[in-house]
């Protein structure tokens, strides 16, 4: 039975400060570095055969730590990325609130929006299903460890499970370096627990 572990990267300066970061490259905080050793630990423990990162810094960092815990060497992914915000990106609530204020409303209620250079939610899906796919390919049977961002975290496991948008926007969003567990038997994706951590 092939193990999925989806985690999400480590604490940033825009995570502190409630920024979206998108595709922006932003590197860990400091925090974010003892919350990825930590985070590195409890997935030692899982005896992941393989591990694979988003190329963003602050995926990478987080990967890094983990490769250092468990010994394994970090595959990239750019598939793996955020949701590109556009010119969202660097951007408060607040601030969407005010320069965005219906698109920011419908965003929060977990509807589509359709601003140039916002990556659509379907694409997300598609990028993220073919690569949590192929992350799992490279370990049948084994356990793969998928360090990537929290809104593309959430869209990838919606799609494995083949839950409609509805349903996916439902789904808590992944606390720093938490991640969820899927697991693929007979009769496909399974979700065995969200938002582990320590």
């Amino acid at each position: 039975m092939t193990r999925l572990l989806i985690c999400r990267h480590g604490q940033t300066g825009w995570n502190a400060s409630g920024r979206i970061q998108g595709q922006t490259d932003i590197e860990l905080s400091e925090i974010g570095h003892a919350q990825a050793e930590k985070a590195a630990d409890l997935l030692a423990a899982q005896h992941p055969d393989v591990l694979v990162a988003s190329d963003l810094q602050r995926a990478a960092q987080t990967a890094a730590a983990i490769a250092t815990a468990t010994g394994l060497t970090v595959a990239t992914d750019p598939r793996l990325r955020e949701r590109g915000y556009g010119p969202w990106e660097g951007l408060t609530d607040d601030e969407l609130a005010q320069r965005y204020p219906t698109e920011f409303a419908c965003w929060r209620a977990g509807e589509p929006v359709r601003i140039a250079g916002i990556e659509e939610l379907a694409e997300v899906s598609e990028r993220m299903s073919t690569a949590l796919l192929d992350a799992a390919g490279r370990a049948p049977g084994g356990t793969v460890v998928v360090v990537t961002h929290g809104g593309a975290a959430r869209r990838g496991v919606g799609a494995l499970l083949g839950w409609p948008d509805r349903i996916v926007s439902t789904l808590g969003s992944l606390a720093n370096c938490h991640w969820s567990e899927l697991r693929r038997g007979r009769a496909g994706w399974r979700l065995i627990a969200h938002n582990i951590g320590g």
